[in-house]
């Protein structure tokens, strides 16, 4: 099987040595030894743990062009303690026989999941795709999240809206333990899509952008989307205690709806008054602007169009 651009085996060899170095002697039963420079397990003791040659599993980790059977990277993924959303990322970074087909990004959605998403107001609801590109919201999602009004047609990259602002305007309450879960879901998603270039650029942009954003992506991790506890915080009623479902749309390949439901009838009610806005309030208490000056701000930095 080709591999896209040559990425996924550097992609490969960087994801084992991240697993490798999060699996202490200790968690496999081996003694730690007095010298130990590696702060992991070192490549050998990988290798004979998994059963395999150490000179095989070197080449593995430095991204050589070997193949690699189901049986191998079942007993790696054993050895580096792999859940199931990293051994899913093992298999297709290695490219095996059964991992899934490369598919499309979509772009947008059509009537009926429109009309889905509208009907669940006022729940606040929105539409994702693989790569966190929102490609439809409802009126609750966007007076809780407001900053989507600001790309054309509402459409804007969830992660790009996050990195890129102030910490101190990041709507997370707990930003240090959402944000890690966002790229771990996206590094996920982004082993199916290794060397194209819409996701390539999304990632260097992010990671020359956010410096947060380069340590969290290098870090390695990989989570599935799944259901959430969101403590939002909105300047205009203060937290937002929600629990976040993501039901993935059919038809539409690595496309989900995720829906935040409040946790109690506070939240309820403060999602309510912000529905009520007619001109919602973006940033925190040291940085809000109404979304009005903020695009009277950007309408007049921006060029005049040229005629003729």
């Amino acid at each position: 099987m080709a591999t896209t651009n040559g990425r996924k085996r550097p992609e490969l060899a960087a994801f084992l040595r991240s697993r490798r170095a999060r699996v202490t002697p200790a968690d496999v039963g081996m003694p730690g030894g007095l010298r130990r420079r590696t702060p992991g397990l070192r490549r050998e003791e990988v290798a004979q743990l998994s059963g395999v040659g150490v000179t095989w599993y070197t080449w593995l980790e430095q991204g050589r062009p070997i193949n690699a059977s189901v049986q191998v990277l079942d007993a790696i993924a054993r050895t580096l303690r792999l859940d199931q959303a990293e051994r899913e990322h093992l298999y297709q970074l290695a490219e095996v026989p059964y991992a899934p087909e490369r598919v499309a990004d979509a772009e947008f959605v059509g009537p009926e999941v429109l009309g889905i998403v509208e009907s669940l107001h006022p729940l606040p609801a929105v539409v994702y795709n693989a790569r966190y590109d929102v490609l439809a919201a409802n009126t609750a999602y966007g007076a809780m999240f407001p900053f989507i009004h600001l790309t054309p047609e509402g459409k804007g990259n969830v992660l790009w809206q996050l990195f890129t602002v102030p910490p101190c305007c990041c709507p997370f309450i707990d930003r240090e333990a959402e944000l890690p879960l966002l790229v771990a879901a996206f590094r996920g998603a982004y082993g199916r899509h290794v060397g194209e270039p819409a996701w390539e650029s999304l990632i260097e942009r992010l990671s020359t952008a956010s410096e947060d954003f380069r340590r969290l992506w290098n870090a390695g991790d990989v989570l599935p989307p799944g259901h959430r506890i969101k403590h939002v915080h909105h300047v205009s009623v203060g937290e937002l205690r929600l629990t976040s479902t993501s039901l993935a749309v059919g038809g539409v390949p690595e496309t989900r709806i995720v829906v935040y439901t409040p946790n109690d009838e506070e939240s309820r009610e403060r999602i309510q008054r912000l529905c009520a806005e007619g001109d919602p309030v973006i940033g925190c208490c040291v940085h809000a602007r109404r979304l009005s000056e903020i695009r009277a701000l950007q309408a007049e930095t921006r060029e005049p169009e040229k005629v003729g």
